[in-house]
This record gives C-alpha cells, sequence and structure tokens, in this order.
C-alpha cells in the first residue's frame, strides 16, 4: 500500500536563497538543514524540502498551498517580495489559485477552495 505523502521536495542551486524565501517570504518554520546539501520546513502536515545542488538543468514540481482568502494571502506574500503571475485562475464553482516562483523558478501555487 503507498502511504500518505511525506514531504515534497525541490532541488536548488542557491539552498541559502531558497531557504531565506521559504522562511522569510512565505512563512515556513525551517525545521532542519544539512550543509548545503538539504533543508527541511514545517508546513502543516506534509513537509517542504530543499536539496542543493550544482547541476544547472533543474527538475521542478509545484506545491500548493491551502489558504482561506487568496486575496489577503497573496497581498502578505507581495508586501514580503513574492513575484505573482499575472494569471489568477479558476475553476468555476470549486476553487481560484494564483501562482509565484521562488528563487529557482519553481512554481508554488495558493489556493482557494469555494465553500
Amino acid at each position: 500500500m503507498i502511504g500518505p505523502i511525506d514531504h515534497v521536495y525541490y532541488w536548488t542551486r542557491d539552498l541559502d536563497a531558497a531557504i531565506a524565501f521559504y522562511r522569510d517570504v512565505v512563512g515556513f518554520p525551517l525545521v532542519r538543514r544539512d550543509g548545503d546539501r538539504w533543508a527541511e520546513f514545517e508546513a502543516g502536515p506534509v513537509r517542504l524540502a530543499l536539496h542543493g545542488t550544482e547541476d544547472q538543468t533543474l527538475g521542478s514540481g509545484t506545491v500548493v498551498l491551502r489558504v482561506d482568502d487568496l486575496d489577503r494571502a497573496r497581498w502578505v506574500l507581495e508586501s514580503r517580495g513574492a513575484a505573482f503571475d499575472a494569471f489568477v485562475g479558476e475553476v468555476p464553482g470549486l476553487a481560484r489559485f494564483a501562482t509565484f516562483r521562488d528563487p529557482d523558478g519553481n512554481p508554488v501555487q495558493l489556493i482557494e477552495y469555494r465553500p
């Protein structure tokens, strides 16, 4: 049987910049760092981790963060330095979402589910 998601991780070429982004802009507490190779953040039931690399061709994923108020969350993150894509998506009757990027260009998405 496949268990629940334990963590999601991104590869990063600049671990210090990525840690600062997820800690200071997004607001996740840093719970573990192993030199320039690994860092983990408390992000609810699933941990977000960063894996340092010198590889110039990074793979990517998307971390989706649930919020109660998309507009407010976006304002808070923009005030901390996050730059959002111009497009705000919507799945009619289900959810709205907006995307910003970390220092390596990995997409991070906010999602607000409709009641």
